[in-house]
């Protein structure tokens, strides 16, 4: 039976070095590092296989591959100690593109998924700090936002204008929690305006729409000129998905 998902993480990877072709540089680099007991944020990559099936198959995928995504996700929780949407101990992950060959800047990523209602809440009172998972919540939502479902961003830095004027600040950081977690509030506003149906809460449903969107950007206009300009083959495309190394303050 054919391998689509390789996990990596806590010492060890079902990848190597080796598999670049398979996995690409950073996936393959990643499951090598694992194996030397660097600290390597678990993870796991999805095959380049599977970006084939996908287009050969009316963009659709191998039917086995949903639950080797279930039980790569599963195995990134049980090393890091966190549950992917556990309202008290939230695991977040970013969802990354890459291929065969460096491909800076063509495709899509998504970071800090996991991210709802509940799991910000969760991530506040495990930091004991609500400005940081706030400030992350309406990151994700507006990154998610453009990158899945298509809304322009403007509409969200829009949001951000009129609250730092409401606020009479110059700068995002001086906005504290509740200011942050009310933005958060009137992006998914936004979102329901702008499609007519409610942001994703559900976290299963924000990877399956965060995997196809950036399966999707592998035929987007930047990489499709990429490509030809490169003289790169159309099969060459893969996905990586890692532990939550997108969580980031405000800067």
């Amino acid at each position: 039976m054919t391998k689509w998902v390789y996990s990596f993480g806590g010492g060890k990877a079902e990848g190597e070095a080796g598999m670049k072709n398979l996995l690409c540089g950073k996936g393959s680099g990643l499951a090598e590092m694992s194996q030397l007991g660097l600290p390597v944020p678990p993870g796991f990559t999805i095959t380049t296989e599977v970006c084939t099936y996908f287009y050969a198959h009316g963009e659709t995928y191998p039917a086995v591959l949903k639950p080797a995504v279930e039980q790569a996700v599963a195995g990134i929780g049980k090393i890091v100690g966190a549950g992917f949407g556990d309202p008290a101990n939230p695991l977040l992950v970013s969802v990354r593109s890459g291929a065969r060959v460096s491909m800076p800047g063509m495709m899509d990523t998504v970071l800090n998924l996991g991210l709802n209602a509940a799991t910000t809440e969760g991530l506040a009172q495990r930091t004991g700090d609500a400005r940081f998972a706030y400030d992350n919540y309406r990151r994700f939502i507006q990154m998610y936002s453009d990158v899945v479902l298509g809304v322009d961003h403007s509409g969200f830095e829009s949001i951000l204008d009129d609250a730092r004027d409401a606020k009479g600040v110059e700068l995002d950081t001086d906005l504290d929690a509740e200011d942050l977690k009310a933005i958060a509030e009137q992006y998914k506003a936004r979102v329901q305006e702008e499609l007519g149906r409610p942001f994703p809460e559900d976290v299963n449903e924000q990877l399956w729409g965060a995997i196809g969107a950036v399966f999707g950007s592998w035929n987007s206009h930047r990489a499709i000129t990429y490509r030809r300009l490169n003289s790169f083959p159309e099969e060459w495309g893969h996905r990586r998905h890692r532990a939550g190394d997108g969580v980031r303050q405000s800067r």
